[in-house]
């Protein structure tokens, strides 16, 4: 009896401490998903300014210095810190998979939106952007693994849905050629965040973004150089802080948040808080540029923010935990 005892109190305690570990293993994985909202929240945050900057920027410096300018100012800063950390260089396969974040997140999306800006509003290039969780979940599905649920896809066609319409209305029934630039950012941009999602896991976040920096900022220097003008240096004030923005957030520390938050929480699910990002430009538009917000603009914000909570919790699965399950 005493050896039967002893058996099944040490089987007892085994298992104990197996649902223990269970649990505690259940609780930082919430931990760390909620982190990783919070994170992307942040992120989406830093962007919002991203337009209503530009905006005022590319007003005095032209669409090439604000568009490739930008990163060729926050390459300066990135390597002071690459050096200091010491950091080794990415593995070939690595720097592959780089150059598609900077395709997307140094060259195409600050380019297209710095042309954009020229001709369109920042309440209309804004809400353009609220596609974007749905182009980054989309290339979640190819480039990291994630197979979003029934749930997670209704939210998203609901906020598209009615970012959509919200163009149209803006557009007077038809979009413009700048609506394409934005809707080609839009996509490059998805690209660049799945990838970039998926590569801070072995990479680290912010060194994501600060090597795809230093991969595209020698390229940009010599345009760059030539665009600029000695008119530029009597820029007012707030086209130099909309500028130094640009390069330092927008660029770089948006982006440490911004794929921290998709490495923690999963990238479709943080995708999902980009749908508040276009709505945040148009407060800060009205704010800083004096745009006015009107009636149906807060009706489709509504719309946005309940397709947001309602696929905040959405499952997301992986291709792998699939198989197994199978």
């Amino acid at each position: 009896m005493l050896i039967i005892s002893e058996f099944f109190g040490k089987k007892w305690y085994r298992c104990d401490l197996k649902y223990r570990k269970l649990g505690l293993d259940k609780m930082q994985g919430e931990t760390r998903e909620k982190l990783g909202l919070f994170l992307g929240l942040v992120g989406v945050i830093c962007f919002s300014l991203t337009l209503p900057s530009t905006s005022i920027a590319v007003e005095y410096f032209g669409t090439t210095v604000v568009g490739l300018g930008r990163t060729v100012a926050a390459a300066i800063l990135v390597a002071v810190v690459l050096i200091v950390r010491k950091e080794k260089l990415p593995s070939p396969r690595q720097f592959k998979r780089l150059l598609i974040v900077a395709a997307g997140a140094v060259l195409g999306f600050p380019l297209l939106t710095s042309w954009a800006m020229v001709s369109l509003p920042v309440s209309h290039g804004a809400v353009e952007l609220a596609l974007l969780p749905l182009a980054t979940a989309g290339f979640a599905m190819f480039r990291a693994g994630e197979i979003p649920s029934l749930k997670f896809w209704i939210s998203s066609i609901i906020g598209s849905l009615a970012v959509i319409m919200y163009a149209i209305h803006l557009g007077f029934g038809e979009l413009k050629f700048a609506d394409l630039a934005l809707l080609a950012a839009v996509l490059i941009l998805g690209l660049s965040y799945a990838e970039g999602g998926k590569l801070a896991k072995e990479l680290g976040s912010w060194q994501v973004i600060a090597w795809a920096i230093m991969i595209g900022a020698p390229f940009f220097v010599i345009p760059v150089g030539l665009n600029l003008t000695s008119e530029m240096l009597h820029a007012p004030i707030q086209a130099w802080v909309s500028f130094i923005y640009l390069a330092v957030v927008s660029q770089f520390l948006a982006y440490v948040a911004w794929y921290s938050g998709m490495a923690m929480g999963g990238i479709a699910r943080v995708s999902q808080i980009q749908y508040l990002q276009p709505f945040l430009m148009i407060l800060f538009a009205t704010v800083f540029l004096d745009e006015s917000i009107t009636l149906f603009t807060l009706v489709i914000a509504v719309i946005v923010v309940f397709s947001v909570i309602f696929g905040k919790n959405a499952p997301v699965s992986k291709k792998g935990a699939l198989k197994k399950t199978n």
